[in-house]
């Protein structure tokens, strides 16, 4: 009696749950099926179930010089953008949550209030400057113009500003300056929303599509989003349409996995601040 009552109560809380997962994954089974039957036409339902599995159009789209120049693209641009916001972030944030200087408040506003203009009205600012500059088609033109990220910015110095003065005045009692205050008193207390603006950076810029367009006119400089968009300029099948997104989403997948315990942790915290 016990077990069927624990059973109905299990899914009476947790079957809204998995339905809503269940509808999640459903379009990601769709793209994975699709991408392994080469040849057919696409029909439903029988599509979704099929008979045979091939993992040819996966081969072919790795066989192809351009594709591992992509995916090479694709991970230094999103490394190296993660790991430059999160310096720069953390710094402002420690500064706008914890040194005391005229006009910190009214400063950080005005650099939050920037959110509200539309992303798509500073591509062609950002496109004449870097052009200006000698930055089309380079790493350098298509990373520095995204690191100034002000949500990051926003959620780092929230989680700052909770962590005790007690902790930083005792530091500077003893003899601490503000850079050692920083790297052994904030980051080691920041690793959860380091972990989850981590994640978050990465995923934007995998997955950015539009300022890599812009900013990358060479074949050999485009970003998988990009390179695979091209990609439905030539006479290709919905199978090695599929395959490429399959390509695109498993590393992300892959580091959500990873960062996932971080991830969750650093979202808690947060909304508790």
């Amino acid at each position: 009696m016990r077990r069927t009552m624990s059973l109905r109560r299990g899914l009476w809380n947790h079957g809204p749950l998995l339905l809503v997962a269940l509808i999640t994954i459903f379009p990601f089974y769709v793209m994975f099926v699709l991408s392994v039957q080469p040849g057919q036409a696409f029909e439903l339902p029988g599509s979704l179930w099929p008979s045979s599995v091939s993992f040819e159009e996966f081969v072919r789209l790795l066989a192809r010089g351009e594709m591992g120049r992509w995916l090479l693209n694709t991970v230094i641009y999103s490394v190296v953008s993660v790991v430059v916001v999160l310096i720069l972030a953390s710094l402002a944030a420690y500064a706008f949550a914890k040194v005391r200087f005229p006009g910190r408040e009214l400063t950080f506003w005005l650099i939050v209030s920037m959110v509200m203009i539309p992303y798509h009205l500073t591509l062609i600012p950002k496109f004449l400057l870097v052009s200006a500059v000698g930055g089309l088609n380079t790493y350098w033109g298509l990373i520095l113009p995204t690191v100034a990220n002000i949500q990051a910015l926003f959620l780092m110095r929230q989680f700052i500003a909770e962590i005790p003065d007690e902790l930083i005045e005792a530091a500077r009692v003893d003899g601490a300056g503000d850079l050692r205050i920083f790297w052994s008193i904030i980051l080691p207390q920041c690793k959860p929303i380091l972990a989850t603006m981590s994640t978050f950076v990465f995923l934007w810029h995998w997955n950015d599509f539009l300022w890599p367009l812009v900013g990358a006119q060479r074949s050999d400089m485009y970003m998988l989003t990009v390179g695979l968009a091209s990609l439905n300029q030539e006479e290709t099948s919905l199978a090695t349409t599929m395959a490429g997104s399959v390509i695109t989403f498993v590393p992300i997948f892959i580091i959500f996995m990873l960062a996932q315990r971080y991830f969750v942790q650093g979202v808690v915290m947060t909304g508790i601040k």
